[in-house]
């Protein structure tokens, strides 16, 4: 079973980026501790700060769909609710390099 990497795009309504951003650091130290989590990390746009963006990598997809039900995602999910202007999900497998590709 290969890598999965995950990078979620999560944009703010304008007069919730600081409670948006509260709740997402919120889940940082608990996933990282997951069966399975190999990267997680939050980044904030320079230019727009109701951007956020999580760069995640699993060893498998069903370690992350895992994560995907824990009570802490649960737990974000309901605070945030109406919050968040857009969220953007994007999923993709780690590819080798064979027979001299690069």
């Amino acid at each position: 079973m290969s890598k999965l990497t995950i990078v979620a795009q999560i944009t703010a309504k304008a007069d919730k980026i600081e409670f948006v951003k509260a709740e997402l650091e919120k889940l940082i130290d608990v996933t990282r501790l997951e069966d399975g989590c190999l990267q997680y990390d939050l980044h904030q746009d320079n230019e727009n700060p109701a951007l956020f963006l999580f760069f995640e990598n699993w060893e498998s997809r069903d370690l992350w769909q895992v994560h995907m039900g824990t009570q802490h995602l649960k737990d974000y999910m309901e605070a945030t609710e109406g919050s968040v202007e857009e969220f953007i999900l994007n999923e993709r497998r780690e590819r080798r390099a064979e027979n001299g590709d690069r």
